[in-house]
């Protein structure tokens, strides 16, 4: 009989493609490319380099080579700060046009005033927009309290551009176009420490400075786009803290002694017990979800995609620096500092922001509910807890029910379906004035339209939709990370909606998931452009591509210019510019 432990390895000398599993061979069809198993320079893989342009790029400028290595060193802040210069003009501009109370502005902006005065929302007049208009600052608060469905913490973001520059609409406009303009800058730095390259990071902070969702929205005081920020600041912190974790990794496992340049090799032992330690960065996400919950709820889920997000990443540091059982190791050493260093300080800041209502008068003059445990709550297997806590999760239970059950019709609402493709836009204000008024060119033979649409840029929309099955399709056979990252960020933003189609729901929440697809849109024309080391013809032609797809995008948004800013044109140029009938 033959030995078991003589007989020879059948799969030795056969192709590592021959060797795996059947469906991974037939995956390979549509571009599945296995999990690298190992590599010789393993800090290369957690830390990997930042491109650079190349030497022959200066040469062919005539820039001198010590000029060249300071814009080398310095375009990782240059190139965004520009851009956030051009985004900032733009949001900047005019700010305070229209003058008047537009869409949902009618609640926030009041709200944020009553907040910074009173601690709460109060119940306001129901004509009382054109004396606010008219007196602005001047107004009187009322005191009785009122019922609203949003956390504070966006209102209390606006309510610092009034409390500076006064009740009016530059006033309580002027947080969230600072907030616009940060994001650009924000989204630049991401997609450069995401991409490795300044490049692709300033390509999607440039295509979010020209998308027509995120302009109008830097110039309307609604919620959504404070809680974008907030979202897009926690991602880029958990961003920093997978480089920072997997430096430490990196910094942890043995150089090999066979090396003359300090390679250094993987180590199960190391890659599975190594703490990484203090994560600061995780900390601060957690303050910047805490935020995004503070201001809407569907920060909520958000949350629970970056967190599954952040330790997915721990697993695959931990592989690459050669764990062969990471899920075990991260379980064991990561997954409790991750949840204690993010949901409990995201829920502590949660309540923190109620700060104003809690300490509010129980006498039946503060805050909406803020008496109810005292009164109507009296009673029952809850009253160990503090009257406050009470009141408050009676009023967050009197919310939930109001969210769930919101199905009231409204012209303006869409189906989550749409969003990508632009189905159905918001019109935030419109006016139809007459030939020599309000901006209205004289000679116009018909009267003008004079509106505010929050529409996406129609080309850089419908690229993203390219882009969106580009990313699904790299994270699912290429298994590149960047890509994963990206589908985190938009499906955290999106899908949660399609749970509610019945609800009343409108196109600008997209505004929360716009920068991952401005990502997605950047990492699809990195790859038409071409990887490094693709022939010179290749470059050439995908630069000229790329070229003529960012130049329609800034064409795109220029043509539209006039309805993202609410400038009176001709009602025949108005017209040209709906061209889906979705949009009327």
């Amino acid at each position: 009989m033959t030995s078991t432990a003589s007989s020879p390895d059948t799969r030795q000398g056969q192709a590592a493609e021959e060797q795996q599993p059947s469906w991974q061979r037939r995956l390979r069809r549509f571009g599945y490319v296995a999990r690298p198993r190992g590599s010789d320079d393993v800090r290369a893989r957690l830390v990997p380099a930042y491109t650079e342009p190349s030497p022959r790029l200066w040469v062919t400028l005539g820039v001198p080579k010590a000029t060249a290595e300071l814009l080398v060193k310095w375009m990782g802040w240059i190139g965004p700060l520009l851009i956030t210069l051009v985004a900032g003009v733009t949001r900047f501009w005019n700010l305070g046009s229209p003058k008047a109370v537009i869409f949902d502005e009618t609640y926030y902006a009041k709200d944020a005033w009553a907040l910074i005065h009173r601690g709460f929302e109060v119940n306001w007049p129901e004509k009382v927009n054109d004396t606010v208009l008219a007196q602005g600052s001047g107004v009187k608060i009322p005191t009785d309290a009122a019922y609203v469905v949003h956390p504070p913490v966006g209102k209390y973001v606006i309510g610092i551009g009034e409390w500076m520059f006064g009740f009016d609409p530059f006033g309580w406009r002027f947080m969230t176009a600072v907030l616009g303009t940060l994001s650009v800058l924000m989204l630049c730095r991401i997609g450069r420490r995401l991409f490795r390259s300044t490049f692709l990071g300033c390509l999607a902070g440039a295509l979010l400075a020209v998308d027509g969702l995120h302009f109008v929205m830097s110039r309307t005081a609604l919620l959504d786009q404070v809680l974008m920020f907030f979202v897009l600041a926690a991602f880029g912190c958990f961003l920093i803290d997978r480089d920072k974790a997997r430096e430490r990794l990196a910094a942890s496992l043995p150089t090999d002694p066979d090396s003359t340049d300090g390679v250094v090799r993987p180590d199960a032992y190391v890659a599975e017990t190594v703490r990484l330690g203090w994560r600061p960065w995780r900390w601060a996400a957690g303050l910047c979800l805490g935020l995004a919950f503070g201001t809407k709820w569907n920060g909520l889920y958000i949350m629970v995609f970056f967190c599954l997000m952040t330790v997915l990443w721990d697993v695959g540091g931990r592989r690459v620096a050669g764990a062969v059982r990471p899920y075990r190791a991260v379980l064991k050493r990561d997954v409790f500092p991750a949840f204690v260093s993010t949901v409990p300080v995201a829920l502590g800041t949660y309540v923190l922001s109620w700060l104003g209502w809690i300490l509010s008068p129980t006498d039946g003059s503060g805050g909406y509910y803020r008496n109810w445990a005292a009164t109507a709550g009296k009673g029952g297997d809850w009253t160990w807890l503090p009257d406050w806590l009470r009141s408050l999760w009676h009023y967050e239970h009197a919310v939930y029910e109001f969210h769930v059950g919101l199905s009231s019709p409204h012209t303006y609402q869409s189906n989550p379906w749409s969003w990508i493709v632009d189905g159905r836009p918001v019109s935030y204000f419109y006016e139809s004035p007459l030939p020599g008024k309000e901006g209205c060119p004289s000679d116009t033979a018909e009267k003008c339209a004079r509106e505010v649409l929050a529409l996406g840029t129609p080309m850089l929309w419908w690229a993203a939709g390219f882009a969106l099955l580009y990313v699904l399709w790299r994270w699912a056979f290429r298994r590149d990370w960047r890509a994963g990252a990206i589908v985190c960020g938009i499906a955290a933003g999106y899908l949660p909606w399609f749970m509610y189609q019945e609800r009343t729901i409108f196109f600008f929440y997209a505004v929360v998931f716009v920068p991952f697809l401005c990502l997605a849109v950047a990492m699809m024309i990195g790859a038409i452009i071409g990887p490094a080391g693709s022939s010179e013809r290749r470059r050439v032609v995908g630069a000229a591509s790329v070229g003529v797809l960012v130049l329609l995008i800034l064409w795109n948004f220029i043509w539209f210019w006039p309805i993202y800013t609410g400038q009176a044109i001709p009602i025949d140029s108005w017209r040209a510019r709906m061209l889906l009938d979705t949009w009327v």
